[in-house]
């Protein structure tokens, strides 16, 4: 895993992601989206690779959001 400065600002987008997706899907509950951002978010733990992590985490979120919305 990354620096602690790098690990602080994967988190700050990751918490970037969740506010774009609020935006995007007003019908769900804000906790609810924080939720499932966290759970893709997790789905990375411990992976060495961290440059992409932020747009998987929107791309899975988006998935299952957009399911949600419906």
């Amino acid at each position: 895993m990354g620096s602690p400065s790098q690990q602080h600002s994967e988190q700050q987008i990751v918490a970037q992601v969740a506010e774009r997706l609020t935006a995007m899907y007003p019908s769900v509950p804000s906790d609810t989206i924080a939720a499932v951002v966290e759970d893709k978010y997790a789905r990375f733990d411990g992976r060495p690779v961290r440059d992409f992590v932020p747009l998987f985490v929107e791309r899975f979120a988006r998935t299952e959001l957009a399911t949600l919305a419906n």
